[in-house]
């Protein structure tokens, strides 16, 4: 018998086999597979992961504000009342100090300050600086010595520890050496000893540094730096920008050779330029008729800072920052 001649047959044996609803249940087919398993699983916890609310963001960091957010200036808004504060947090640059740095010298090329010169975006900028400058009082750093004697900020109480502590940047300047009157890095100078730094640009702020660190003023510390000549020292960097000042200090050069002594003539650096309006601001040099000390460890850190006339509290507080520090010189030595 042929299935041809029975197709009535044929199609009853598909539709038994296409239709048939002895299909078993879920749970009389024994344990799912876990293949299987793992996809569902899969599959549920991407949905708890989108179902679930996302964490708050972490809350802002509160940054205190400077100290010198509110000093005068010889440029900006007039002040009409300041009283000067503590330093609270560390001073200075962010990056090392390294010779060649912030010599004020052009080495560019001919090329070079032709293709500058025709660079409209840079010859804006330029134009930018120069409106900066013409705009600034020329009076304006002596009319603010009326705010406590031009006195900036006060000395910290304690000197700043070396993992926050920022740098003292390089500067660049003529010592009062007479076999090597070529200008010279103060970073090679400073580098590797502590350094009490006194920074001024006239008579005026020269005899305010003096009250932090001479010896009629502040003996500790003049007894500190002479007990200990191999390791610590003192700095001075007279900043004077104008042509006809710096020609009057030339002439009178002998007199500063005399004053200081001959042993210190290489670390009285007069600089010309270089000394640019980001370095007096991370520095608080804000005032050029004002002078300022620094206290450096030897990789140039500052640790400790003044300005204006001294107090007797910051006297004590930089005599006693400079025996730390020379303490901390004796156990790196021992150890």
């Amino acid at each position: 018998m042929s299935f041809a001649r029975r197709p009535r047959l044929l199609c009853l044996l598909c539709q038994s086999r296409a239709f048939s609803t002895s299909y078993r249940l879920l749970a009389e087919q024994g344990p799912v597979p876990k293949a299987v398993a793992k996809t569902n699983n899969q599959s549920t916890q991407a949905k708890t992961k989108t179902t679930t609310p996302p964490s708050s963001p972490a809350p802002p960091k509160v940054i205190a504000p400077s100290p010198l957010e509110d000093a005068p200036r010889g440029y900006g808004k007039r002040v009409e009342e300041f009283t000067p504060k503590p330093l609270s947090r560390p001073i200075g640059m962010h990056l090392p100090p390294k010779p060649g740095e912030n010599t004020g010298i052009d080495n560019r090329t001919l090329k070079q300050r032709r293709d500058d010169f025709v660079n409209y975006e840079k010859h804006l900028a330029r134009r930018e600086v120069l409106k900066s400058k013409m705009a600034r009082p020329y009076f304006r750093d002596w009319g603010n010595l009326k705010f406590h004697k031009g006195k900036t900020f006060i000395a910290p109480p304690r000197m700043f520890k070396e993992d926050v502590s920022l740098f003292f940047p390089n500067v660049y300047g003529q010592t009062l050496l007479k076999s090597d009157r070529k200008p010279r890095d103060t970073t090679p100078t400073l580098y590797g000893k502590i350094s009490v730094v006194s920074v001024f640009s006239s008579v005026w702020a020269e005899n305010q540094a003096k009250t932090f660190v001479d010896k009629e003023n502040n003996p500790m510390l003049d007894h500190l730096l002479e007990q200990n000549q191999d390791t610590a020292q003192r700095i001075w960097i007279n900043i004077e920008e104008n042509s006809l000042k710096a020609f009057l200090i030339k002439m009178f050069i002998g007199g500063i050779r005399s004053r200081i002594g001959e042993r210190n003539w290489h670390r009285y650096f007069i600089v010309r330029k270089g000394v640019s309006d980001e370095i007096q601001e991370s520095i608080g040099l804000l005032n050029k008729s004002v002078g300022y000390v620094y206290l450096l460890d030897r990789q140039c850190r500052i640790r400790w800072a003044g300005s204006g006339p001294s107090e007797d509290h910051e006297r004590e507080g930089l005599a006693q920052s400079v025996q730390r520090l020379l303490n901390e010189e004796k156990k790196l030595k021992g150890s």
